[in-house]
């Protein structure tokens, strides 16, 4: 089977479940295509995009098709491309980039797996609320996560003692993403906290002065934490990614695309609901959740498969 797919840029619980149903039936047909109109269709993956698959879900069943029924759980990126590739769902939703090895997985079980960009996350780095510290360097970030930096007199702060650190588990996207292009896949500092899901991370920094972590833009709540303005080196601009314009020009440094995964070319409800995210109303969905929207060059990309699949 030819690997039918176009990549993009970028390589709470612990599974936050939502069953949103309607008045089908769950299951595949005859030929384990995918599911039909009227039945369930089945979303799993990225804790960071669980939020935001619900409340596309449910403006979707509510406004666009009250016959649908959608069920959005999470459990981190790789358990959803892992339920797509045995086949147990229809979409997997992932803030990282399927990999080869996964690619070769859904080869040898059959399953052909295709691309969309249906967002864009700027990876917030976030602090307690009463933390002076605004701003860090990459590098600094780097040694924080790894231990060379242990406390917040090193950065600026200088009644700020021991840095607490909290991070994502290692099946989620965040943690791989965060993880490969922050810490280039050096070792974490003995005592981080490794926590299943954004919201997590968010409580703990939110009553924990001395804390630091990182989560999808989203998850980002006034008053309770403070993302960070970023900068490359101490000697470039610090660029905060609570703003759009920044994270589609890339100035922001740990900028990613968020990515549906359909199991197959999609077709009947999949098809509708995955126009329908790709679509202005879905769109103003996702920029109410508190992520953005894909670029134009994303756009194409997504463009290029459905033209691939003979949809445009």
């Amino acid at each position: 089977m030819n690997k039918k797919l176009i990549l993009g840029f970028f390589s709470a619980s612990i599974l936050s479940v939502l069953m949103l149903t309607g008045c089908g039936v769950k299951g595949d047909d005859m030929d384990g295509n995918q599911r039909s109109k009227g039945s369930v269709l089945n979303i799993q993956g990225s804790d960071t995009m669980v939020n935001l698959g619900q409340a596309l879900a449910e403006v979707y069943m509510d406004d666009v098709n009250p016959n649908a029924s959608l069920a959005v759980t999470g459990g981190g990126s790789g358990t959803g491309i892992a339920a797509l590739l045995n086949n147990n769902v229809d979409i997997a939703q992932s803030s990282r980039m399927i990999k080869q090895e996964e690619l070769d997985n859904a080869r040898n079980n059959g399953v052909e797996v295709y691309e969309f960009i249906i967002a864009q996350d700027g990876l917030a780095v976030v602090v307690n609320s009463n933390n002076p510290v605004k701003k860090l360097t990459t590098g600094q970030i780097k040694d924080i996560f790894t231990g060379k930096i242990s406390n917040w007199s090193e950065v600026g702060w200088k009644e700020g003692g021991e840095i607490t650190r909290y991070s994502r588990q290692s099946n989620s996207g965040t943690y791989e993403f965060f993880n490969e292009n922050i810490l280039n896949g050096e070792d974490w500092a003995e005592g981080t906290m490794f926590l299943p899901g954004s919201s997590s991370i968010a409580e703990g920094i939110s009553n924990d002065a001395s804390g630091i972590g990182y989560f999808g833009v989203g998850y980002v709540k006034e008053n309770e934490t403070i993302a960070l303005e970023v900068a490359f080196s101490k000697d470039e601009e610090y660029i905060t990614p609570m703003l759009k314009e920044n994270v589609d020009s890339g100035k922001y440094p740990i900028s990613r695309p968020l990515f549906f995964y359909t199991n197959g070319a999609p077709q009947g409800e999949v098809l509708n609901y995955l126009e329908w995210v790709l679509g202005e109303e879905g769109q103003d969905v996702i920029a109410e959740a508190g992520f953005y929207s894909y670029t134009a060059e994303q756009r194409l990309k997504n463009e290029e498969v459905f033209g691939s699949l003979g949809l445009r």
